[in-house]
């Protein structure tokens, strides 16, 4: 893996992921059952027309989205705190081809990484009611965090001020990390051969 230390949001940072899958789109190449997911055509469409125009597709935001990204920095010193792990800030992870990433919440000593969420008071309640809900909802951005970092584990933690947290440990599962490899390299060929096509043109 190959760490750019751009800010999360960054003009360096979005042009650094321009045009590649990554891991907050997994889930839009494969389903959570390790199925090829009917997304998958509009996500790599998205991803050529980045890499043919040099511009990416606007991110859409709700209030909630905002508050959560504002929350950010107060929930992983809550993490630290109550975990007792250190946490690094990275920006975008790439492979050694360049040809897709992630941008992990933090990387946890040499194994782990973090998935942070400050999600609206409804949704944190499903979360503390079914700890497993987050991870179900994010496991193919967190086990293609562990794939492109390489990392055994990731803690998944859901914090809001006035309730209580939620701290869910996530080992590497290989099963499905090698079905959604598949699915990335032939999203990552597809985009390659149709570029291609386009600037033979």
């Amino acid at each position: 893996m190959i760490i750019l230390d751009h800010e999360q949001g960054s003009p360096e940072w979005l042009a650094a992921r321009l045009g590649k899958p990554s891991a907050s789109c997994f889930s839009r190449l494969i389903t959570a059952t390790g199925k090829p997911s009917s997304s998958a055509d509009g996500y790599i469409n998205e991803l050529i027309a980045e890499r043919l125009t040099g511009h990416s597709k606007p991110f859409f935001t709700t209030p909630w989205m905002e508050r959560g990204t504002e929350l950010e920095p107060e929930s992983r010193e809550a993490y630290a705190f109550i975990s007792g792990n250190d946490t690094l800030e990275v920006g975008f992870i790439v492979d050694t081809t360049f040809s897709y990433g992630c941008s992990p919440d933090a990387l946890i000593g040499s194994e782990g990484g973090l998935e942070l969420k400050c999600p609206a008071p409804d949704t944190h309640v499903g979360y503390m009611r079914d700890n497993q809900a987050g991870v179900k909802k994010y496991w193919q951005q967190i086990q293609g965090c562990m794939w492109v970092t390489g990392r055994q584990w990731w803690d998944f933690f859901a914090y809001h001020p006035e309730m209580p947290h939620v701290l869910v440990r996530v080992e590497r599962d290989e099963e499905y990390i090698a079905k959604l490899a598949e699915e990335v390299t032939k999203a990552v060929n597809v985009i390659k051969t149709e570029v291609e096509k386009a600037n033979a043109n």
